[in-house]
């Protein structure tokens, strides 16, 4: 399996959009080197901004 993918590529891998892949890219600062994304990257930045985000989550309920 590649591990450098276009946005295109790894939205459908990922049942994602294409413009959400590269928002989210964006976003967590994985960079797009000629057209190609890391798969391996941009996977371990999605979870762990999801993880924050639960956290941020709790750390508001318990208030």
């Amino acid at each position: 399996m590649a591990h450098h993918l276009t946005p295109a590529e790894l939205a459908d891998q990922l049942q994602m959009e294409r413009q959400e892949v590269i928002g989210r890219c964006v976003q967590m600062g994985v960079p797009i080197y000629h057209g190609r994304i890391d798969r391996t990257l941009f996977e371990v930045s999605l979870r762990s901004l999801a993880a924050s985000g639960s956290r941020q989550a709790s750390r508001q309920h318990q208030r």
